[in-house]
Order: C-alpha cells, then sequence, then structure tokens
C-alpha cells in the first residue's frame, strides 16, 4: 500500500507531516520518498533508518504503517533521467505528502523536510508550508518515520530486481555504486534499472 491511516484517527490538532526519501544516490533504481503523520503516542524507539538494524527498521515499518498516517510515492528511472535526480526526488516528496493528505482526509498544516532544501518553490505541484531541517531523521521523529518507510519500501524493490538481475548484487547494495556493482555493470553492462544519466553508467555506455 502507498497510503495509509490508522483506524482510531488521528485527531485535530494541526497536522505536521515529516518527509524522506531513500535513493538519491544509487546508480540503478526508483527514488521513493515517504510522509508520516504521526499519531499519538507514537511508536517508541523512532530514530533514522541509517543507524537502525534491519530487524528494528521492519518492527518500526510495521508499527508506523498500522499507528501513523503516512504517504509514499515512487518515482522511476525514466522520470530520474528526464527531470534529473533533484527534481525526480522533489516530485517524489510532493507525491508522498499527497498521499498522506488524501488518506489524512484533512489539510497537512506544514511538512519538515529531510535536508537543506524543500520542494516549494521546486516542485509544481507542492502547496504546503515547509521547513528544512539538516539531519531532520536524526532530530525530528516524524522525519525518523518517513525515513524508515522511504528505505524499507526501496530496500524492497530492490531485492525483487535482484532476482531478475542476479549479477549486480542489489539485494545487498540496493543499487549503490560499490566495486561489485561496478565491475558486473562493465562486464554485462546497463539494465533497465539504471540510471543512464548518472556518469558511471553513461561512460559505459559511450564506450560500449
Amino acid at each position: 500500500m502507498l497510503s495509509g491511516t490508522p483506524e482510531g484517527g488521528i485527531g485535530s490538532a494541526p497536522l505536521v507531516a515529516g518527509v524522506d526519501e531513500a535513493g538519491r544516490g544509487p546508480l540503478a533504481g526508483p527514488v521513493v520518498a515517504a510522509a508520516v503523520v504521526l499519531c499519538k503516542p507514537c511508536p517508541g524507539g523512532l530514530a533514522d533508518s541509517k543507524v537502525l538494524s534491519a530487524a528494528a527498521r521492519a518492527k518500526l515499518e510495521a508499527s508506523i504503517r498500522a499507528r501513523c498516517v503516512y504517504g509514499i510515492a515512487v518515482v522511476d528511472v525514466e522520470a530520474i533521467d528526464r527531470l534529473n535526480i533533484f527534481g525526480a526526488t522533489m516530485l517524489a516528496m510532493t507525491l508522498a505528502v499527497e498521499r498522506a493528505e488524501a488518506a489524512l482526509g484533512q489539510t497537512v498544516a506544514e511538512a519538515l523536510i529531510d535536508g537543506n532544501l524543500t520542494p516549494q518553490g521546486r516542485s509544481p505541484g507542492w502547496r504546503w508550508p515547509a521547513r528544512a531541517i539538516v539531519k531532520g531523521d536524526a532530530k525530528e521523529r516524524c522525519i525518523s518515520a518517513a525515513s524508515i518507510l522511504a528505505k524499507e519500501y526501496r530496500d524492497r524493490i530492490m531485492r525483487e530486481a535482484a532476482l531478475a538481475h542476479p549479477h549486480y548484487g542489489w539485494e545487498r547494495n540496493m543499487g549503490y555504486g560499490t566495486r561489485e556493482h561496478v565491475e558486473a555493470l562493465r562486464t554485462y553492462g546497463p539494465t533497465p534499472h539504471h540510471r543512464r544519466s548518472f556518469a558511471p553508467v553513461a561512460q559505459l555506455e559511450m564506450f560500449a
């Protein structure tokens, strides 16, 4: 599911969505963004997804999906190559907040964005007050929750893609440019999941 809301509702206070993405840097696969409005009480143990163990992330993901409002958006490789990765990330964040708001049935009062820039003025569909927070996934629990959903969802996409393209080690590197991945690229060439606009892939195609 790409959106959801708890059965018990969320309350009527000004609603803040935490927003984060996964997959800006890899050579292959989509970029995924999530937006989360926390419930009360919110799940315990929320932290930046990168510092959590796989088991802790999986447990928290299930809790967030069951108890919080969320929206998830996937922007594919074709859009990344067409828009560039920054534009694709801003689009993914916009779609994620749209889906969370639709599930919520109320207007989001503010979006807290992990990083130093927001989609405001950078994505045509963005319409919410927004605040950028550097390292926000370690400072704001709603952003931590979004980082967990985005990473878990994208990791599943890459593990599934690895079944059809086993040479690149995506079940381990999630599409990032590890030595294993780059060596497989040189040997087998790019797949439809590779980002042609990223330099290592573009260079290999140029000299193929």
